[in-house]
């Protein structure tokens, strides 16, 4: 029995002396790939007092707790995200409704890095509002409001179904984010 026990003393020390040669280097974290669709477009023109082009691989749906709204969703079932759209009638409040928006959007600097303002203007269609980009791991990424100052006010919202990861998910928020874009830019008031 002590034979043994000094054999190990002897050999255990020399095992590890000589059995960690190659040195181990771990594999960074990974992402799934996403493969996004083509894009493309088609007019939404319903009983809504606006129109917009939304990309054919989402769905509109229409908001189920309030039904004589004219707020809606425009869903993306393969990436698990939605952009939330909520319509107000301006009353002499648009102060009131750019003072909300702004608040809604800055309750993010908790989480964001970064929030960068893109303003449009379409002096034609009457549409006017601002993009928001929202950087870091904030619960929403990009938001935006567009507007006629007089009638009409738009917000909108995106948000997914999933924990907020800036990294994993930045590939899909640029491409919805290139669909809120074309929303805006197609946007009319009826």
């Amino acid at each position: 029995m002590k034979i043994i026990k000094y054999l190990f003393i002897i050999f255990f020390p020399v095992l590890l002396l000589f059995s960690c040669g190659q040195k181990y280097t771990p594999k960074e974290p990974g992402y799934f790939r996403i493969d996004l669709p083509e894009k493309k477009y088609e007019l939404l023109d319903t009983i809504f007092p606006y129109t917009f082009e939304m990309p054919v691989y989402a769905e509109i749906k229409t908001d189920k707790y309030h039904p004589k709204s004219f707020n809606s969703n425009i869903v993306f079932p393969d990436i698990k995200g939605t952009i939330h759209l909520t319509y107000f009638n301006v009353n002499n409040n648009i102060d009131g409704l750019l003072e909300d928006n702004r608040r809604m959007v800055y309750k993010h600097t908790i989480k964001a890095d970064a929030i960068n303002e893109q303003y449009y203007e379409d002096t034609v269609k009457n549409v006017y509002g601002v993009l928001y980009e929202i950087k870091g791991n904030a619960a929403s990424q990009v938001q935006f409001y567009v507007t006629d100052s007089v009638k009409h006010f738009l917000r909108g919202a995106l948000y997914f179904n999933s924990v907020p990861n800036k990294d994993s998910i930045a590939p899909v928020v640029q491409f919805v984010e290139e669909d809120m874009i074309h929303l805006i830019e197609t946007l009319s008031w009826k």
